[in-house]
């Protein structure tokens, strides 16, 4: 009971439970703050504004409160889709808000048709690599010096597959 209502009172204090839910325009600044403060290649405004009048694209927004803590975005091909970005703000992270996210946002894609899901994560990233076995991924190719580094250093990417059929 005490874990209960101490859980309730933290997340009244944060502002509420953590509520996943279609981005609109109007979020567009938010989401490229929040991706250039994850990536080291950021998305511009334009880039999610553009993103969000596209009908093959699906952008969901992490909201606790007023505030606006994270993202998904996939882009959808017939029955298949690739999610393009995911993140949460750092302050946010930790608490389970990216697995929630990321759940929800398949089960959007389901609903529309989606079969099969894929991506591909940062080889070392380990954080996002548990995320995503978690959410029942597969490694299913490599893809050498894939991404590249503020430093030039080249790091390679894990090709993931999930089924959602």
């Amino acid at each position: 009971m005490m874990s209960r209502i101490r859980s309730w009172f933290d997340g009244w204090r944060r502002g509420g439970a953590a509520v996943v839910e279609p981005a609109t325009p109007r979020d567009a600044a938010r989401l490229a703050q929040l991706h250039g403060a994850s990536f080291h290649r950021g998305w511009g405004e334009a880039e999610f504004e553009t993103m969000l009048s596209e009908r093959n694209t699906l952008v969901h927004r992490l909201r606790q409160g007023r505030k606006i803590i994270g993202f998904a975005v996939s882009r959808l091909a017939a029955d298949e889709a690739e999610i393009l970005s995911i993140a949460v703000a750092a302050d946010q992270r930790g608490r389970g808000l990216s697995h929630n996210l990321l759940l929800t946002h398949l089960g959007h894609l389901a609903g529309r048709g989606v079969r099969t899901i894929f991506l591909e994560v940062e080889e070392n990233n380990q954080p996002a690599r548990r995320l995503y076995e978690r959410a029942g991924f597969t490694v299913v190719g490599r893809r050498e010096r894939y991404y590249r580094e503020a430093n030039g250093e080249q790091l390679n990417a894990l090709l993931m597959r999930r089924d959602l059929s």
